[in-house]
């Protein structure tokens, strides 16, 4: 199986896809089923955040850390959860310019409120890598 799909159960087009389904498809079978329409990645709201401070969240399962994140004037500072300390450092976080989905759902996890979802790929050993972005766009702007 491929890194960085260890953890995959969704529906996709209507077809669920759950780990026994990636380990059988190749990922260009995959991607098949994982064609969506432009309004179905507009409904995705993402967008630049730039973070403000991060903590290890000591309740944690996982090693992760607590984020804060400014997207400008109009959205605010969001919160989020993210399991990325092999890579970064609390201190090399704080002024990252980042991508983040806004339009999920709250969650706690591990009793701190993950009000956005920042995005990232895995890298060759299977770590987080962020997406990031070059120059310096407004805070809060939208991806597309």
């Amino acid at each position: 199986m491929k890194k960085g799909f260890n953890k995959i159960n969704c529906s996709i087009a209507g077809i669920k896809l759950n780990r026994k389904a990636i380990d059988k498809l190749e990922w260009a079978e995959v991607l098949k089923v994982a064609t969506i329409t432009y309004e179905q990645f507009d409904a995705v709201d993402m967008r630049v955040g730039k973070i403000l401070k991060a903590e290890i969240n000591e309740k944690a399962r996982k090693p992760a850390y607590k984020l804060w994140i400014d997207f400008g004037d109009e959205i605010g500072v969001k919160q989020s959860s993210a399991q990325i300390t092999k890579l970064y450092s609390p201190s090399s976080l704080e002024g990252k310019l980042i991508i983040a989905v806004l339009n999920f759902p709250p969650k706690t996890v591990a009793g701190f409120k993950s009000e956005v979802l920042v995005l990232g790929v895995p890298n060759k050993d299977g770590d987080v890598v962020l997406l990031s972005v070059d120059d310096d766009p407004p805070l809060g702007g939208r991806v597309f």
